[in-house]
C-alpha cells in the first residue's frame, strides 16, 4: 500500500481516555446512521420517490454511505473512507436544507432543520482527521501514526 493511502488509514495515536470517547462516539453516530440508512437501502435507487429529481446514483450513494458507513462506523473498519462518503452525503443534505430549502439551522417547532446533517458532518470530518482511535479494526490493520 503506497504512502499516502496507508497513512489515510491509519488512525492517529490516541490515549486511552480519547479513545473510548471516540469508540462511543462511533457507536452511537454509527447506529444512528444504521437506522437512517436501512429504509434507503432497502429502495437504494428510489428512495427519494419519483420527483425528486435527484438521478438514482446519487441515491444509491448515499444508501451505501449512510448504512454501509454507520457499520464501518461501528466496528472501525475502513473508518476514513467511511467517514468521507459519510461526509459528502452530509454535506449536500446541508446545502439542500440550508440553501435549497431555506431551512433554519434549528426549527424550534420541530419542523425541518440542517443541525444534524451539519453534527454528522463534523463528526465525518473528525473521524477522517483523527481516525477511529485505539479500539477499532483500523488499528489492528494500519497501526498508529
Amino acid at each position: 500500500m503506497s504512502g499516502a493511502i496507508r497513512t489515510f488509514f491509519t488512525p492517529t495515536y490516541q490515549g486511552t481516555p480519547a479513545s473510548v470517547g471516540l469508540l462511543l462516539l462511533r457507536l452511537v453516530a454509527g447506529l444512528a446512521f444504521l437506522f437512517h440508512g436501512w429504509g434507503k437501502i432497502q429502495n437504494p435507487l428510489s428512495w427519494m420517490g419519483p420527483d425528486s429529481g435527484v438521478p438514482a446514483v446519487l441515491q444509491l450513494l448515499a444508501a451505501v454511505s449512510e448504512f454501509g458507513g454507520g457499520l464501518a462506523w461501528i466496528l472501525g473498519l475502513l473508518t476514513s473512507l467511511a467517514s468521507l462518503g459519510i461526509a459528502f452525503t452530509m454535506l449536500v443534505a446541508t446545502y439542500f436544507h440550508m440553501i435549497v430549502r431555506g431551512d433554519p439551522f434549528v426549527n424550534m417547532s420541530g419542523g425541518a432543520s440542517y443541525e444534524l446533517a451539519a453534527l454528522f458532518l463534523v463528526i465525518a470530518i473528525l473521524f477522517m482527521t483523527v481516525g477511529a482511535g485505539r479500539f477499532s479494526i483500523d488499528r489492528f490493520l494500519f497501526g498508529e501514526k
